[in-house]
């Protein structure tokens, strides 16, 4: 697949492409792949501070032996004295 459409229209995205011959290898490729595909995107979403996303990485990390680092919120005094 081509994302193109990224920013102003000059990147290519590798893309996912997945072999299904029906093989219990086949299915084990799938239920990885495709969920750290999208995952991928939730990840990126997280350390941008979407707490919907944060949520489902912190799901995702139960259920899947933690491999996704999830963002710790910034108390916003400790912040404003270390800018000051």
């Amino acid at each position: 697949s081509n994302g193109g459409g990224v920013g102003i229209g000059r990147s290519s995205n590798g893309g996912n492409g997945i072999l299904l011959d029906g093989t219990d290898k086949a299915d084990r490729t799938i239920r990885k792949g495709l969920s750290w595909d999208v995952m991928g995107g939730v990840a990126r979403r997280s350390w941008a501070g979407n707490d919907n996303a944060i949520e489902t990485a912190k799901i995702w990390n139960d259920n899947n032996q933690g491999r996704i680092t999830v963002p710790e919120k910034v108390d916003p005094k400790i912040l404003d004295n270390l800018l000051k």
